[in-house]
């Protein structure tokens, strides 16, 4: 959501500075998801912004984007409207800790920095963008630090929450203890 936000923001020229309109801007969000197959379609304003909202641009703005408390707050009911049955599934930082606090199963994934920074450089390289390791290993080590202190700070490991470090799983084996974990408090995998 907060990528949408910036994403949004980025595309109508507003200032990512200005509070005010950022959350006049979250609370007016024209979005929609969509399933397709494997992948998930997104909308905004009836545009498909999948791809878009994968940039280092939106992440970076995105980053902006959730500093500001107005933001969060406009977005925190929109958030909670996404739950409906069968279930959902929901990641962010604050996810069990704010937005969803009284979740079925709340699970923390983490990894190292230098693993986060190693996957996304794949990741961009497979789409053929040049970027720099180092460059990426500082940006997600100091961009861990400058979420984990930020004044506003309201998320994190919620103390039920499940630990998962991924540092060395693969994803196969981060959706097989998931599983278990979901089966433990009696979802199905039909509805996983």
């Amino acid at each position: 959501m907060y990528r949408l936000v910036a994403l949004a923001a980025l595309r109508k020229r507003v200032d990512l500075g200005d509070a005010d309109r950022l959350a006049a801007l979250a609370t007016r969000l024209n979005v929609r998801f969509a399933p397709a197959g494997e992948l998930e379609r997104v909308y905004l304003d009836d545009t498909e912004v999948a791809a878009e909202l994968r940039t280092e641009q939106a992440g970076e703005a995105a980053s902006r984007v959730a500093a500001v408390p107005a933001v969060r707050t406009a977005l925190l009911q929109r958030q909670r409207d996404f739950a409906r049955w069968p279930g959902l599934v929901a990641d962010g930082r604050d996810m069990g800790s704010v937005v969803f606090p009284t979740a079925t199963l709340k699970v923390f994934l983490t990894a190292s920095a230098e693993e986060r920074a190693m996957r996304r450089h794949k990741q961009l390289k497979e789409k053929g963008i040049d970027v720099s390791l180092p460059d990426l290993s500082w940006t997600y080590s100091s961009g861990t630090h400058a979420m984990q202190t930020a004044p506003w700070r309201r998320f994190g490991r919620h103390r039920k929450a499940h630990v998962i470090d991924s540092t060395s799983l693969s994803p196969k084996e981060v959706v097989a203890r998931i599983l278990e974990w979901l089966a433990a408090v009696g979802v199905g995998i039909e509805r996983a």
